[in-house]
C-alpha cells in the first residue's frame, strides 16, 4: 500500500529504533540523565514512541508529538501523546520543557528555522535541545553528487522525504539564526545493521559500525553520518 501524506508523516512511518551503540538514538539517550527525576521531556516527531518510552522508564515526564493517525495502539501508555502536523508548527503546549528532542525531524520540515524558534520558546529556563542532524557533507553523499546522481531512498542521507540538506557549517548557521548556540556535538557512524539486516548482530557488522564511528570521530565533516548536538538559547549561556 503506498504511503500518502506529508513528508514528516511518511518519514515517521519508516523510521525505527537504531539499537547500535554508535547510532544517533544511542547517543541521544546517552545525552540525557539516567535518572529522570520528573524532568519534562518533549519528543518532537516521536514516531511509535521508542525513545519516549525509554525516557519515561528513567523517570522523565514525557510528551510526544506525532502526525495525526500515524500512531497505533502500541504507543507507550506512560507517555502523553499530542497529534499535530509539525509543518504547521508546535501545537499548544501546557508546559515548558527541560529537554526537547528532535530526532531525525528538522530536515523533513518545510520551515526548520521557524520550528527551532518555537522550540526555543518552549524550553524551560536552562533547558536543552537535543537533535540528530544528517550530514549532507558525508563521503557517500558527496560521491553521489560528484557523479551527477541524487538517489531517492526510503531512509538515510538520501531519504526521499528530506526537504533540506545541510552540512555541519550550515546546521550551525541555522541554529544560530534561531537563537541557539550548540555547546556539545557527537557524531554517529553509518547504521550498517539497517543496511544489512540479515547480518545484524554479527561480528562483521559490529566491526564495520565501530570503524565507521571511529572514522566519524577522526574526520567528522566527511565521515559523520549524523551530528548529535546539544544546544541552548544564546541568552542562557
Amino acid at each position: 500500500m503506498p504511503l500518502t501524506g506529508s513528508a514528516e508523516q511518511m518519514s515517521s512511518a519508516l523510521y525505527e529504533f537504531k539499537s547500535s551503540p554508535y547510532s544517533s538514538h544511542a547517543l541521544l539517550l546517552g545525552s540525557l540523565p539516567q535518572q529522570g527525576r520528573g524532568r519534562r521531556v518533549l519528543d518532537v516527531g516521536c514516531a511509535s514512541g521508542y525513545l519516549a518510552e525509554l525516557l519515561a522508564r528513567r523517570g522523565c515526564v514525557v510528551t510526544g508529538i506525532e502526525a495525526p493517525g500515524l500512531v497505533g495502539p502500541e504507543f507507550p501508555a506512560g507517555v502523553e501523546l499530542i497529534e499535530a502536523d509539525l509543518d504547521r508548527g508546535l501545537p499548544p503546549l501546557a508546559n515548558r520543557y527541560d529537554y526537547i528532542l528532535c530526532g531525525d525531524v528538522l530536515e523533513h520540515l518545510r520551515d526548520p528555522l521557524d520550528m527551532l524558534r518555537q522550540i526555543r520558546r518552549a524550553l524551560a529556563p536552562g533547558g536543552t535541545l537535543l537533535a540528530s542532524l544528517p550530514n549532507s557533507g558525508q563521503a557517500y553523499f558527496r560521491w553521489n553528487v560528484l557523479l551527477g546522481r541524487f538517489p531517492h531512498h526510503d531512509r538515510g542521507l538520501f531519504d526521499r522525504t528530506h526537504l533540506h540538506f545541510f552540512t555541519w557549517t550550515s546546521w550551525v548557521e541555522l541554529f544560530a539564526e534561531a537563537g541557539f548556540k550548540i555547546h556539545a556535538r557527537q557524531c554517529s557512524g553509518v547504521p550498517i545493521s539497517l543496511a544489512l539486516p540479515r547480518f545484524n548482530g554479527t561480528a562483521v557488522v559490529r566491526a564495520l559500525e565501530w570503524l565507521s564511528f571511529l572514522s566519524a570521530r577522526v574526520w567528522s565533516k566527511l565521515f559523520a553520518y549524523q551530528f548529535i548536538v546539544a544546544a541552548r538559547p544564546e541568552d542562557s549561556q
